[in-house]
């Protein structure tokens, strides 16, 4: 990794009178602060010499743990298994991990793992043996306490914790030797559609994600004190494989069973390969190909309805609790004749982090230029790229004329991927309007990433606070982007999200993105029921462009009445009204609707919508009566017999993940000739050492850069004989 560029600061000339001519006193300044710098360095180098990790990698590339005064032994080896039922507008995903001790000793295992980031988490099984424990929903805090107790019971234990909307963590405790333990988890999620095409997507791998340096370090590089960005950095993290030194790890079979509704046309996906059996017209079991495949990329699926087969309305509803929750999906229809073009100013921000190495720089790159290509005379741009610094190619927007644009395309085509993903200084500088109030203009930014990121709370705030007229397009890039950040970044932004999977898809999706930004969006959409007392979310409707459709849910007494949606296309008016008492029946839309809430209530505190003791009572109080696992709830399981012998240690470990599939490992964590000298952050965490080289250990987490230890050790031993030197002549005189 490249090292961080440091600019000394200019003396004055008065300083450097001083420096030639001592005053009483400032020997021994002089001597204090090499001695410091020294000390500084050595601890620096030496600190992580003396920790050692509990991991450790044999030559046959097996991951070990590491017991004070025991041999080393194999960690418990991981496999999973997701079986989805599609339903119309919503999906049931059973996701069941399978954890197996082939060591002689008891083990806990801790796996972090991804789902998707509108997934509404609401059951947990663990099976041992022929026992099969429910899971209860409990606050987190009260879950962990049950757990530890569990564990310390040497009882069989899991427990189910969410630290993103899209990742989460599966801690098992007491899994006994030569043993296979079950983790089964099921969760709702709604089918996503845009422009005639609907989506399911499965993260397999939670990829690593760079977090800004904690207090300890702003402290000494701003001089101020500031709130830790990612203070749960530690809980986002795990070790991971280095695919040139093993092979994939955590096998995934798959299977779907597709009922559309309708009539369907085309089914793909096109990230794996697949077995499609047609069951018939609306019906498609899907599997993998290979049986089991790696978990190292978003699994994606696409279909489409035969032609004149796609519905322009979807209406369902669900009977729960005594109450109904509805779930409506309209796609307005597209302007008659086209509005005349508006001029645009578009800000393009790339991100050329470490992460974005390899396929996924290439991706960025060529879809930056695509984008480039589609501005017309009259729009004006610009361009801005960033790691863990950022540039802007142009001092202002600039016409999109052929001398700016060939800059500009020079500019993308020379990026190298490397250094961290500082991405709120770049974000900040893109929403940044030197002309808020004009109105014959739009302004639009649209940000590459794939938002390898811990700090998205930051984003959020930022956002909701500087986004002025602009309007955020965010394109994920790679094969496990960061969906919550990117998708609750687009809706804050009044935007949209576009996912670019492989290198075939660039010109399709980003075509279609860029139709998006030169089409008139649906305006000043409003939701009236003719009902009264009926809770809705969103409670404010988004902007929508061509061929995205508006879906929202409501829970009522009682599904009757009409549900009036109306606003401005291209200028001019449109309008539609449905019936709710002719809903189809649906399933899950009560767990959609307590989720989108949770979403919303999350946003409410993160923008100042809310206090955060208001948005917490609300959360909290929905994810108990639905059972649903959030920021404050988890989900625990415990077995009542307890298992482990007396007096049998019991080893805990963090289970590797594999590397995204087209990241580069060298280019985001550095070689294993580049050690770092200070404790690295915890999403640099490897599984790569040899047993003879033991992984440095964490302690604070800096950013994910190399360090110039050894210089700033011979410069501090060059300043002490300095010191000395000038201290005997003095004493001399």
């Amino acid at each position: 990794m490249l090292p961080l560029p440091h600019s000394p600061l200019p003396l004055s000339p008065h300083s450097r009178s001083s420096l030639a001519h001592p005053a009483p006193g400032l020997t021994r300044n002089l001597l204090l602060g090499p001695l410091i710098a020294l000390l500084l360095a050595l601890i620096a180098g030496i600190v992580p010499a003396r920790a050692q990790d509990s991991r450790a990698q044999d030559g046959s590339g097996t991951l070990l743990l590491r017991f004070d005064g025991g041999t080393p032994v194999e960690a418990p080896r991981l496999k999973a298994d997701a079986a989805i039922a599609v339903s119309g507008p919503t999906a049931r995903a059973t996701i069941t991990q399978a954890f197996r001790n082939t060591t002689s000793e008891w083990v806990e295992g801790t796996y972090l793992f991804p789902l998707p980031e509108d997934a509404a988490v609401d059951t947990m099984k663990l099976v041992v043996g022929d026992r099969v424990i429910v899971a209860d929903i409990r606050e987190r805090a009260a879950a962990r306490r049950v757990y530890e107790a569990a564990k310390a019971e040497d009882k069989a234990a899991a427990l189910t914790e969410q630290q993103r909307p899209n990742l989460f963590t599966n801690a098992v405790a007491n899994i006994g030797p030569g043993e296979t333990v079950l983790v089964q988890i099921e969760y709702q999620q709604p089918v996503r559609s845009s422009a005639g095409t609907y989506a399911l997507r499965l993260p397999t791998v939670a990829a690593p994600r760079y977090s800004p340096a904690p207090p300890a370090v702003m402290a000494v590089v701003e001089r101020g004190a500031a709130a830790d960005p990612v203070p749960d950095r530690e809980t986002i993290a795990a070790p991971v494989l280095d695919p040139a030194r093993h092979a994939p790890s955590n096998p995934l079979t798959l299977t779907i069973d597709l009922k559309a509704g309708f009539t369907l046309g085309r089914v793909r996906s096109a990230t794996h390969a697949v077995r499609i059996e047609e069951r018939s017209a609306s019906e498609r079991r899907i599997t993998l190909a290979d049986g089991a495949t790696a978990a190292d990329r978003d699994f994606e699926l696409t279909w489409n309805a035969a032609p004149g087969e796609a519905p322009s309305i979807g209406l369902f509803r669900e009977r729960v609790a005594g109450a109904e929750a509805v779930l409506a999906v309209v796609t307005p229809p597209e302007t008659a004749s086209p509005a005349a073009s508006v001029p645009r100013d578009v800000v393009f921000v790339i991100d050329n982090s470490g992460s974005m190495g390899g396929a996924s720089m290439r991706q960025a790159k060529a879809s930056l230029l695509i984008g480039l290509d589609r501005l017309g005379a009259h729009d004006r741009f610009n361009v801005i790229r960033f790691d863990h610094s950022f540039d802007t190619l142009f001092p202002d927007l600039v016409p999109a004329d052929a001398h700016h644009l060939m800059r500009a395309k020079s500019f993308v085509a020379g990026l190298q991927a490397s250094g961290g993903t500082e991405m709120l200084a770049p974000l900040q500088a893109a929403l940044r309007d030197a002309t808020p109030e004009e109105t014959g203009r739009l302004r639009q930014v649209v940000f590459l990433t794939d938002g390898a990121i811990g700090n998205e709370a930051q984003i959020f705030s930022a956002i909701a606070t500087e986004r002025g007229r602009s309007r955020l397009f965010m394109v994920g890039i790679g094969s496990a982007p960061n969906g919550y950040l990117m998708r609750h970044t687009a809706e804050l932004g009044r935007g949209s999200f576009t996912q670019i999977d492989t290198p075939d898809q660039v010109t399709e999706r980003m075509r279609a993105l860029l139709v998006k930004l030169e089409s008139p969006a649906v305006t000043d959409l409003t939701a009236t029921f003719s009902e009264p007392g009926i809770d809705v979310t969103p409670t404010r409707l988004p902007d929508l462009y061509r061929g995205e459709p508006l879906t929202l849910s409501a829970r009522m007494g009682q599904a009757r009445g009409t549900l009036t949606l109306s606003g401005r296309i291209g200028g001019q008016p449109w309008q539609t009204q449905l019936h709710l008492d002719a809903a189809q029946d649906g399933t899950g839309i009560g767990k959609l609707w307590a989720r989108a809430k949770i979403a919303e209530a999350e946003t409410a505190r993160l923008t100042g919508g809310l206090t955060a003791e208001a948005a917490d009572a609300a959360i909290l109080r929905l994810a108990l009566d639905h059972g649903l696992t959030t920021r404050l709830t988890s989900l625990v399981a415990v077995d009542a017999t307890p298992r482990r012998p007396a007096g049998m240690r019991l080893a805990s470990t963090e289970l590797p993940l594999n590397l995204p599939a087209g990241w580069d490992f060298e280019t985001v964590f550095g070689t294993q000739d580049e050690a770092p000298q200070l404790p690295p952050p915890p999403r640099q965490r490897r599984a790569t050492a040899p047993a003879t080289q033991m992984a440095a250990a964490q302690a604070v987490a800096l950013p994910q850069t190399a360090t110039d230890f050894e210089i700033r050790a011979w410069l501090g031993a060059l300043l002490l004989a300095l010191g000395l030197v000038l201290s005997r002549r003095r004493l001399a005189a």
